[in-house]
């Protein structure tokens, strides 16, 4: 059986919320109290992740967006963040009828960098979380889990968030894991973006210490219809410590992209 998990919280018209690596839906939780008199929320929990972490689905981007598309409404639009962002990305280039509106959080079409993409996370650094992942998968997720919040104002909150969110759920699989590492390091869509027939916002953490704002705002440039927005003093969840930010950004681009 290839159904994923869903939370669906809320009111109004449809949007489908995507997490990054070694998370799970829960963790949007304050941006969900922001939404939900708004927008009714599916919120997906990726193969091997939270309440998905039996699920025998690969975590690649064709199975999880044809999975994801198979149990949410037709016609909503999809928010991705970091890992969640690339297969959001992907649906909508593929499928622009069923998801016409996209909004990125602090994501990119190429994770790491390259002779032509130095806005990108150094090989070498994503290098020691792929050999970590194999010696010792927990070690490994807190490093991550420590860039995601360095930065940020309210970094010591945030980390503290992180760390209480990602087994609230029990343990991801390490398989995915590994399965998740390899997808952002192997994906590129950049060649794509300018292809891209939905309108788009990039939605990027001034102090994102993963994602550089300067690469998401390199990628927005390349896609027609896009809108890049920086949040200051955010890290890389920046739902979890400047939601209303968040919220409202979304709000506006969705009451524009439906308009």
């Amino acid at each position: 059986m290839n159904a994923l998990h869903l939370d669906i919280v809320g009111a109004g018209p449809p949007l489908v919320v995507l997490h990054g690596w070694a998370m799970h839906g829960g963790i949007f939780a304050p941006l969900v109290e922001r939404l939900r008199d708004h927008r009714t929320l599916y919120l997906v929990d990726l193969p091997g992740h939270g309440y998905s972490r039996h699920s025998p689905l690969p975590l690649a981007l064709a199975p999880c967006a044809q999975a994801i598309a198979a149990q949410v409404p037709a016609g909503a639009p999809w928010c991705g963040w970091s890992l969640g962002g690339l297969i959001a990305l992907y649906a909508a280039l593929q499928t622009p009828t069923a998801v016409p509106a996209l909004a990125l959080l602090c994501a990119t079409p190429r994770f790491v960098d390259g002779p032509d993409w130095p806005q990108g996370m150094p090989q070498h650094v994503f290098d020691t979380f792929a050999q970590g992942l194999a010696q010792d998968w927990q070690a490994t997720v807190d490093r991550f889990l420590a860039l995601e919040a360095f930065g940020s104002d309210h970094m010591r909150e945030e980390m503290r968030l992180l760390r209480d969110a990602v087994l609230a759920r029990g343990a991801p699989d390490p398989r995915v894991l590994d399965e998740g590492l390899r997808l952002l390091a192997q994906t590129d869509l950049r060649q794509s973006l300018p292809s891209l027939a939905v309108p788009s916002l990039w939605l990027a953490g001034r102090r994102d210490r993963l994602v550089n704002p300067q690469a998401m705002q390199a990628a927005a440039a390349q896609a027609p219809g896009a809108r890049y927005l920086a949040i200051e003093h955010a890290g890389h969840a920046p739902f979890l410590t400047h939601a209303d930010a968040v919220a409202e950004a979304l709000l506006d681009f969705l009451a524009g992209a439906r308009a």
